[in-house]
């Protein structure tokens, strides 16, 4: 196995897409030779991770597709991990966005990967971090991670996204109250987009002033307007992305939390591995028929015989 996870990383590295989608599917699905995996990814910041979140509605894939095409113009090599609802019926993505990216399907500068929430709180999937960290493995410039939508919870992607930009649209005026606690807190970048529409300049001025309330010092949060149908703003846009990764390349406090998070989900993980739930279940069905049960003593002697 070990010489398989060598050769694996190896081909990512190169850039081998097939290698880089079997090393994602390993670790989305905790297949056999995963956790090596993880344990011999190179560390690298070469790749940088542009978060793009927003209500629905906002375009924030339309967007994207407009990113893709701005960079490779440029000869970036760029990575899409597009976090889309999840099935109701078998808990898959519903590969919404992988129709409105059609364009680089086989561009071989550009790498797409749907992946379902899962039910995952925070708009993002469970191993997103983990799953981020393979695709950094490969040689890419930038990795542009959609979420589903943006909430007062949703801030994982601040954690993980060394830029993350704020989609919203004119209609979303009456939104901007309610979600201006969490969306200060996130912003990087706030985009208007569809600017074209009724209002936009109202929602422009707005952000405006909620970015003016909220700065210190020359450092205000950027509001840029954007037509990502017609490419209007985008090399504006494309060009604040990267002076904010060139200005701003130090840890964030939101991603330490992010990683001391993961890490201790991590810790639990592996505590927990000689622990089976079915086992359990069988123990306490019998366990509760006594009248002397206690559920607290009971887990006290299921944690000493199984650990």
């Amino acid at each position: 196995m070990q010489d398989k996870i060598t050769q694996l990383l190896a081909e990512i590295q190169a850039g081998s897409y097939k290698a880089l989608a079997r090393g994602i599917t390993m670790v989305e699905n905790d297949l056999e030779g995963y956790s090596t995996l993880l344990s011999q990814l190179k560390n690298t910041d070469a790749a940088k991770v542009v978060g793009i979140t927003g209500p629905p509605g906002a375009g924030k894939s339309t967007l994207v597709n407009a990113l893709l095409h701005h960079w490779i113009k440029a000869d970036k090599r760029i990575a899409v991990i597009a976090v889309d609802p999840s099935s109701p019926f078998n808990y898959g993505a519903l590969l919404g966005d992988r129709i409105r990216m059609a364009d680089f399907y086989n561009h071989n500068n550009v790498y797409i990967r749907s992946l379902a929430t899962r039910g995952a709180l925070g708009g993002l999937h469970a191993k997103i971090i983990e799953i981020t960290d393979v695709v950094k493995h490969a040689p890419f410039d930038y990795i542009l991670v959609e979420t589903v939508g943006v909430g007062q919870s949703e801030v994982e992607i601040a954690g993980l996204a060394d830029c993350t930009v704020v989609a919203l649209v004119p209609e979303a005026g009456d939104e901007v109250q309610t979600l201006k606690a969490g969306i200060m807190e996130i912003a990087n970048l706030f985009v208007v987009n569809k600017a074209d529409r009724d209002n936009a300049d109202t929602l422009y001025r707005t952000l405006r002033i909620l970015a003016h309330e909220r700065s210190m010092g020359d450092d205000e949060t950027p509001v840029i307007k954007t037509i990502a149908t017609t490419q209007d703003g985008l090399a504006e846009l494309a060009a604040a992305i990267e002076t904010y990764l060139t200005t701003h390349n130090t840890i964030p406090e939101k991603k330490l939390q992010l990683l001391t998070e993961r890490c201790w989900q991590i810790i639990q993980h592996r505590q927990m591995r000689g622990f089976n739930k079915a086992k359990l279940l069988l123990q306490l069905q019998e366990a509760v028929q006594s009248p002397m049960f206690n559920l607290y003593s009971f887990t006290d002697s299921f944690v000493e015989n199984n650990s």
